[in-house]
């Protein structure tokens, strides 16, 4: 071979190499935008209200805000079927209840806040939604979370100086894309049927693990195995934002 055709070959691998090494940063900082995306929107505050479909995952939330007796059914379904979730606490319920708080934490659940007293931000003028905020924080702090990142307002309801409120304090705001209204106590097999028939990926699932949701842990017994069987994956919040681009909305 001669010099000039050895150094043309050795240029090829090299620009192999470098063209390979350029994909994979690009790869990367897909990712990473994928994962900003959440939380920067042309600098408009968003929640976030679905996963992407890029990676079969599902995010199965609860909210607690008062009760002792139904979370630990439904914990005991999450255990069986070993599923993880999300639980969006009231600061108030969890500072009444920090041993069942404890065994959240020790399911392997992520654990997000619900404000402090679960009263509806738009009732409150913006000093007192963060006065909300911070005495939530504290509350959680105090129990040993300090790094919680998500908060769901209560009732679901939000605006943009709610969601301004939140971004301020360093939490992401949380919606959801699959509502089967538990908390109404529709009947058991509505809450399967709607969850089994609508659920697919991405889906973020607003469920209660409260007192007043009577159907919810025998649900669980056919919605659990009946996702699986549909290819889909329990994950957590975290990990639904992580794995793939996620939706936000934006609240007018």
């Amino acid at each position: 071979m001669s010099f000039y055709a050895w150094k043309a070959d050795r240029f090829r691998r090299y620009g192999i190499v470098i063209l390979l090494a350029f994909f994979c940063a690009l790869f990367l900082m897909v990712g990473q935008w994928s994962q900003l995306a959440v939380f920067s929107n042309d600098k408009e505050p968003r929640a976030l209200s679905q996963g992407g479909d890029q990676e079969p995952f599902v995010a199965l939330t609860f909210n607690i805000s008062w009760g002792s007796d139904k979370v630990h059914e439904v914990l005991k379904q999450l255990e069986a079927h070993k599923v993880q979730a999300t639980f969006f606490l009231s600061g108030a319920w969890a500072e009444r209840h920090p041993d069942i708080v404890a065994a959240i934490h020790e399911g392997k659940h992520e654990i997000g806040m619900l404000g402090y007293e679960d009263e509806s931000y738009l009732e409150m003028n913006p000093q007192e939604v963060n006065a909300d905020l911070n005495q939530a924080k504290e509350s959680f702090e105090k129990l040993g979370f300090k790094d919680i990142k998500w908060i769901r307002p209560p009732h679901g309801h939000m605006n943009k100086e709610v969601l301004k409120s939140i971004q301020q304090s360093g939490l992401q705001a949380v919606q959801w894309s699959l509502n089967p209204r538990d908390w109404e106590n529709p009947g058991t097999n509505q809450i399967v049927d709607q969850v089994m028939e609508e659920g697919s990926k991405g889906d973020i699932i607003l469920l209660h693990a409260s007192d007043s949701v009577k159907q919810t842990p025998k649900a669980l017994e056919v919605i659990l195995p009946g996702l699986k069987q549909k290819g889909l994956k329990f994950v957590s919040l975290t990990e639904m934002v992580s794995g793939s681009e996620a939706k936000t909305t934006q609240i007018n």
